[in-house]
Parts: C-alpha cells; sequence; structure tokens
C-alpha cells in the first residue's frame, strides 16, 4: 500500500521562514567574522611591521658594534685636540726646576741683514706729460675696520690722491660693530669728521709731511659742500674693486673726478693693489712711515708706559719681550675653536658670534671644523702655550715680558700659568694708573695704538695670531732695525702636534723650540723673491728697499722734488683711455 505524504501548508511556510531567520543570522555572523577577521589583520601587520622595524634596528645595531670592532674608528688627527693645559701640569716640575737662560737678549739675533745702497728715484719725465689747469678736485674715503686696517686705507688714500692728482680730505673712519668705540659714530658735520682722526694720529703733522706732494684738508669748500645739504653722506658713493690697480683708477675714477670734482669711495680698505708704480708707492711709504704719528695723547702714554718697562728691566740691559695675545673672547669665538670647556664654553662662544657677527655663523651651509681649526694653525694661542713655548726657548723665568691684549677669555684659569712662568709679566693696566689710562680706557683703536708702540720699542716681539697687527709692526720693526723684524713668529702647525703629546718629555719639546726660535731668527730677514700683488709683498710688511729714506741726505731731497714735479705734471688722463 502506497505511502502518502501531505504537507501542511502552515508547517511549510513556518519551516521556510526558520531556514530564512537561520539564513539571515548565519549571515550576520558571517560578517561580523570577515570584520574580525579584517581588523585582525591590520592588527597582526601592524604588529608585523613593528617587529620588523624593531629587528631592522637591531641588526643595525649589533652590526655597527661588529663594524666598529672589526674597523674602529680613525684616531683624532695629531694636533686636533687641545691638551696644552695637561701636558703643562706634567710638565711643570721640569720646567720649574730648569731655569738656567740659554737666552740673552743682548745678543739674541744672530743673523744680519746686507742692504743695498739707497737707488735713485725713478726718473720722473717718463711719465711727463701736461695737465690742464682747472679747478681743486678732492677725494673722500671712508677706513674701515680696526686700527692697521684703517692705517692701510690712509696710506692707500694719500697714494691714490697722489695717482688722481686730487686734494685729500682727512679721512673718515667709519663704524663696525666689533670695532666700535663710543666716538667713532657716523657724522654729518666737520667735528666728527676730523676730530676723530685727530684723537687717533696728530692731524698736523700728517698734513705738514705731505704738502709737498698731496695736500690734505680738513674740509670741502663750503660751494661744495652746499651742494649736497653739507652732508658728506650725502656725495655719491664710488665702489671700487678690491685690490684695484693704478690703470683701473686713471680709466674709471679719474674721469668722474674731473667731471664732478669730488669723488667719495667707501669702504676703502684693500681698494689699491700692492704692486703700484714706483713713483706712487713711495707715497704709500711716505704715509706710513712718516707721515702717520699717533697723537700726543697716545705718544706721550707710550713713552711713559715704555720707560716704566724698561726700569723693570734693568736685569736685561733695559731689554723686553712684547707679545701680542689674541686670546680675547672676540676672537676665540670667531676662531670656532675649542678648548675643553664643554657645554659652558659652546653657549658663551655661540652668544658672542651672535651678538658681534649676526646669522654669519647660523648658517645653514656653514661647516664647523675647530679639529682642523687647529691642526692649519689657525686657533689663538692660549697663554699657557705662548708661557711654555718661550721657556722653551730658553727664556727664563725672570725675562720681562710686556703682554699686548685685551681681555683674556676667563683670565682666571687662562693667564695664572703664564704669570707662573713669568712672574715680571707686565701689562699698561699694571704699569699706567687708572688716571693715565682714562684718556683712552674703552677706545678699542687707541688701545691698539698704545700696545703698538710699546711692542714697536721691544727687543724681541712675539706674534701668536695673524692679522693687520703683527703684519704692520713687523714692517715698522724692520723699517727701524736695518731690515730685521726681531719677532718670534711660531710654527703653530708644528706646535699644536707637540702640545697633544702628553708624553713628551722636556728635553725634547726644548730641542724642538730652539730650532722654532733659529728658524725665527731667519724669517726676520727674509723678503719675498718676488714681489706680487699679495700681502707677504706689501710695504707694510716688508718695506726695504722701497722705503728706504735718508732723510738727512740730499739725495732723498732730490728724489722729493722729482715726485713732486712728477705730481705736479700728471698725464692728461683722457689721452690714455
Amino acid at each position: 500500500m502506497a505511502l502518502t505524504y501531505t504537507t501542511d501548508p502552515t508547517t511549510t511556510t513556518t519551516t521556510t521562514r526558520c531556514r530564512r531567520r537561520l539564513h539571515l543570522h548565519s549571515c550576520k555572523h558571517r560578517h561580523q567574522w570577515v570584520l574580525c577577521f579584517f581588523f585582525t589583520g591590520i592588527f597582526h601587520k601592524r604588529y608585523l611591521f613593528v617587529l620588523s622595524i624593531l629587528y631592522i634596528v637591531g641588526l643595525i645595531t649589533c652590526a655597527g658594534r661588529l663594524l666598529t670592532i672589526l674597523h674602529p674608528p680613525p684616531p683624532p688627527l695629531p694636533g686636533s685636540l687641545y691638551r696644552s693645559h695637561e701636558l703643562f701640569l706634567k710638565l711643570w716640575p721640569e720646567i720649574q726646576s730648569d731655569n738656567a737662560s740659554n737666552v740673552e737678549l743682548d745678543n739674541l739675533w744672530r743673523y744680519r741683514r746686507k742692504l743695498k745702497e739707497q737707488r735713485p728715484c725713478l726718473n720722473a719725465n717718463a711719465y711727463q706729460e701736461p695737465v690742464s689747469s682747472g679747478l681743486q678736485r678732492y677725494l673722500v674715503v671712508e677706513a674701515n675696520g680696526g686700527l692697521n686696517q684703517q692705517r692701510s686705507s690712509i696710506c692707500n688714500a694719500v697714494a691714490v690722491a697722489g695717482l688722481l692728482n686730487a686734494t685729500l680730505v682727512i679721512p673718515r673712519f667709519d663704524l663696525h660693530n666689533v670695532w666700535k668705540d663710543p666716538r667713532q659714530v657716523p657724522y654729518l658735520s666737520r667735528h666728527f669728521f676730523s676730530a676723530e682722526f685727530a684723537d687717533i694720529y696728530d692731524e698736523d703733522h700728517f698734513i705738514s709731511s705731505l704738502k709737498d706732494f698731496v695736500t690734505v684738508v680738513r674740509d670741502l669748500p663750503k660751494e661744495l659742500m652746499e651742494s649736497y645739504n653739507f652732508s658728506i653722506s650725502n656725495i655719491p658713493n664710488f665702489r671700487i674693486q678690491a685690490w684695484a690697480s693704478a690703470r683701473y683708477y686713471l680709466d674709471e675714477v679719474y674721469p668722474i673726478l674731473q667731471e664732478t670734482r669730488i669723488v667719495r669711495i667707501s669702504p676703502f680698505a684693500n681698494r689699491l693693489a700692492t704692486s703700484i708704480p714706483p713713483h706712487i708707492q713711495f707715497l704709500r711709504c711716505l704715509a706710513n712711515y712718516k707721515a702717520l704719528r699717533f697723537s700726543s695723547t697716545i705718544t706721550n702714554l707710550a713713552k711713559t708706559i715704555v720707560n716704566r718697562m724698561i726700569g723693570k728691566s734693568l736685569n736685561s740691559g733695559g731689554k723686553y719681550v712684547s707679545v701680542h695675545l689674541r686670546f680675547e673672547e672676540d676672537m676665540v669665538a670667531f676662531s670656532c675653536c675649542i678648548y675643553d670647556e664643554g657645554e659652558t664654553e659652546k653657549s658663551e662662544l655661540d652668544a658672542t658670534r651672535k651678538n658681534g657677527w649676526g646669522k654669519k655663523f647660523m648658517q645653514t651651509n656653514r661647516i664647523f671644523a675647530p679639529d682642523l681649526n687647529r691642526v692649519n694653525g689657525r686657533c689663538p694661542m692660549t697663554p699657557v702655550e705662548v708661557g711654555m713655548m718661550l721657556r722653551g726657548m730658553g727664556f727664563s723665568n725672570d725675562t720681562p715680558i710686556y703682554l699686548a691684549s685685551g681681555k683674556i677669555y676667563k683670565e682666571e684659569r687662562f693667564l695664572e700659568p703664564l704669570r707662573t712662568m713669568f712672574p715680571l709679566l707686565q701689562t699698561k693696566e699694571s704699569l699706567a694708573t687708572p688716571d693715565e689710562l682714562a684718556a683712552i680706557q674703552g677706545f678699542s683703536s687707541r688701545l691698539a695704538a698704545l700696545d703698538y708702540m710699546v711692542c714697536l720699542f721691544s727687543e724681541v716681539f712675539v706674534t701668536t695670531q695673524g692679522g693687520n697687527f703683527p703684519h704692520f709692526l713687523m714692517g715698522h720693526r724692520r723699517f727701524l732695525y736695518n731690515g730685521h723684524a726681531k719677532t718670534i713668529m711660531p710654527d703653530k702647525s708644528k706646535l699644536v702636534v707637540l702640545f697633544q703629546n702628553t708624553s713628551i718629555s722636556w728635553d725634547t719639546f726644548k730641542d724642538e723650540m730652539e730650532s722654532m726660535l733659529a728658524e725665527s731668527d731667519r724669517k726676520s730677514i727674509m723678503v719675498p723673491r718676488v714681489k706680487k700683488s699679495t700681502r707677504k709683498g706689501s710695504i707694510y710688511l716688508n718695506p726695504l728697499p722701497e722705503c728706504r729714506f735718508e732723510s738727512e741726505s740730499a739725495s732723498l731731497a732730490s728724489c722729493m722734488r722729482k715726485v713732486e714735479w712728477y705730481l705736479r705734471n700728471i698725464a692728461d688722463f683722457q689721452k690714455l683711455r
């Protein structure tokens, strides 16, 4: 019998609904599971990514350490680290016990320079061409920089005035935030124009010494000043390229001077080439070595200090050693060298650089390499280094020393070792009373001029850093001392290697210093074989034989007459163009 199944419509509908609900329920769970899987996957991926990064960092760290072990970094360059204080403390017992002087100031310098006889002046007829008569024309210059850079500008201005047959107005001194003096400010009137020059130099002597060659006046004529509303600053400034040749002035500047009657040049530092015609070079020599004389205030105070220094040097026959030490805070900051004072030193010198030079040292492309600066001899010598060098050369502890310097950076730490090695150390502050220094105190250029004079008359001059001060002083000493600069010029690239070697013996160090002293003696009489347009070939560093004056002889008078004749018969430069 066949079985027959019947379907209940109600049951079928219910079953279908249940199946749909189950399907929907399962769909919801499936959707949640997919979402969970998705987010879990992301979590695991992030987790794996972090683990991967940590793994790579660990690998690099381990590999770096392994590479360091297998290939250690190179040792510091010889001379790149400052270890002078450590070396001093190690050698001090031997330095203290070794006080036998090997140096006598009376016969320290063994080399002698044989100077040729004075050459006659060049024949000025070779340059003769008639000059058209006309109104007087004026040259106005602004001498910028420190004392000796300004001095260079003044001498060059005299030479250019002679070259252009112009009347020179007393040079003005430009302001700089590093070299500024309280009264060295921009001016609008005659008072500031001439007073600043007279504060440093003997203005009357300057004018009278040059009167036969170049006319020098204190003021511009009233009719010219009216054209510029009585303000020098309103005169258009003529920009001159650095180290411009005589030909450049003749071709470019002279026509403007003829047209306007006045030329103002600012700045004027280094605006004339070293190599110029001999009859114009003569004017530069005359200005530097004869016409420029410090003011009576500076000269009289310098004589007082020199006499007192001689009085404290009787054991050495009245002779003394002068040291030009450039270890002021601004100089240390500018050098970008490190002297092991850590973060305190860095923050202090960073602030000094910012105050003195603005953003110059904050540029992103500027590279600081204090180790290379020291290796290359560009770091200022510290007082302890100067003291060890001089003791190594054979100067005993009773050697009288004059220290020409501004305020020493961290004086209590750096200067004390030098005083310990040389108890007879003197400065302008120790040799003069506050009242005597009051007239120049706070004026950087006048204080530098005082140091210049005291160093000029010392038996030995020690230069520790490059710059215009030793550059001009060595030339001036060559001019006075028959061609010998009588100057100790340290080989700083060699010194830094010795100072870093804390295992060196005192005897070995002394041998090296004695050789350096002998080399300084030889270099003091050397002159460049070829007089190129470089600093070493300038008459400021090597004045002889170009600046050899025979002031008491008729030959100088004859020479002066020829130069004067040339200046009064200067060529018509328009024909030369």
